[in-house]
């Protein structure tokens, strides 16, 4: 079935053959292999999501991501702003519920954010923002090396997955891995727990993560499989919920993804409604282009448009900070 812009569910796609030989110089032939990437391409221009099954990630591994996350959001506030982010941590750290802005309204929810840590000078005055490093809490005990390992592991999977969308968009399998692009990527993770709509946190609305477009490449979404919030905007204005299904992370293009692409992918608009009394959490993780890369539409793509570029210039690493600094009601206190 065509995937339209007008879509009503989210198309499910396993990439288990894509992983396998996408790194094999004569795989990418391989009839399993093309038929994911066709199912990529229609999902990506119809959709900017799908369901990514056959990812080869341990189910352990995806669990315990979650049980270490919901351990932490249970710990008193005291224990849980000893890792406090501010600026001077480079924007790494926790955040208490309605800290976190979306187009100028708080968020309902909490949430520790991770990037890949920076070192003075990396990138010049442009990663003075975001210089620093990871901040993890007592307890969990083993969370640091829980979520280093499961980082670890989805950096590549977005990586072969970023090979399969290369081929889609009918460019070389490398393309994404290129020096000036995403060879040296940057990558941002989200640790996020939604308080259930009858909890004690004082909630005003259903409101757990405002709408919005993703910054960057890939994201893979670890969501809690207890209940249902994530929803997708198609383009009726119609919000079509995101259910989760074990074993799959739900996966989204960014705005990066739209340049390169020059709008031949799309980069959804999504929110998080908690309609709930449970508890969610959820860990979404972004794969993200060099942090110094100058994201402008690919000739490839520009010339099915006549050579025409629907897009301007953009550093990655001035939007992220760009859209950070405007992320939180403050970041000092």
């Amino acid at each position: 079935m065509m995937v339209t812009s007008n879509f009503t569910t989210i198309p499910i796609i396993d990439v288990a053959p894509l992983l396998a030989k996408c790194d094999d110089p004569n795989g990418t032939d391989d009839k399993d292999l093309l038929e994911v990437v066709a199912m990529l391409d229609e999902a990506c221009r119809g959709v900017g999501f799908f369901y990514l099954k056959g990812h080869g990630v341990p189910d352990s591994l995806v669990r315990d991501v979650r049980d270490s996350t919901r351990s932490f959001f249970r710990l008193q506030d005291e224990e849980k702003l000893k890792i406090k982010l501010t600026s001077k941590s480079g924007f790494r750290g926790y955040q208490l519920i309605k800290e976190n802005i979306t187009k100028g309204l708080p968020d309902l929810h909490e949430a520790i954010d991770l990037y890949k840590e920076i070192e003075p000078g990396m990138y010049g005055q442009l990663g003075t923002t975001l210089v620093g490093s990871n901040q993890w809490p007592e307890n969990p005990t083993r969370m640091k090396s829980v979520m280093e390992k499961y980082v670890d592991l989805l950096k590549e999977v977005s990586r072969k997955i970023m090979r399969g969308i290369a081929l889609a968009l009918g460019g070389p399998v490398d393309t994404f891995e290129q020096e000036q692009m995403a060879g040296d990527q940057f990558w941002v993770m989200r640790l996020i727990g939604y308080p259930g709509s009858n909890s004690n946190s004082k909630n005003t609305d259903s409101v757990g993560c405002g709408a919005h477009t993703d910054y960057g490449l890939l994201t893979l979404v670890n969501q809690d499989e207890s209940s249902s919030a994530l929803e997708v905007k198609n383009q009726n204005d119609e919000w079509i919920s995101a259910v989760p299904i074990p074993g799959t992370f739900v996966c989204n293009i960014g705005d990066m993804l739209q340049v390169w692409s020059n709008g031949e992918y799309r980069s959804t608009v999504h929110r998080v409604i908690v309609d709930s009394p449970k508890y969610r959490v959820s860990v979404p993780f972004f794969y993200e282009p060099n942090f110094d890369a100058a994201v402008e539409p690919l000739e490839f793509c520009k010339s099915r448009n006549g050579g025409v570029a629907r897009f301007e210039k953009v550093v990655y690493g001035e939007h992220l900070v760009r859209k950070v600094l405007t992320n939180f009601v403050s970041y000092d206190f």
